[in-house]
């Protein structure tokens, strides 16, 4: 595999920012939903999987 030039006037090294307290706040909070509606939708799949194959 060779190496890929970069374009003319195109940089593709990128300094990420810092995320700020609010924003670092907002994410965890999403965060912490999206894990407990998961949780919930896999013990609601293992709850009917164990009914279908015990009849």
């Amino acid at each position: 595999m060779g190496l890929i030039r970069e374009p003319k006037n195109v940089d593709f090294s990128v300094q990420s920012t810092p995320w700020t307290e609010e924003e670092l706040t907002d994410f965890r909070k999403l965060m912490t939903e999206l894990k407990a509606k998961n949780v919930r939708q896999n013990f609601q799949y293992v709850k009917v999987r164990k009914k279908v194959l015990n009849g």
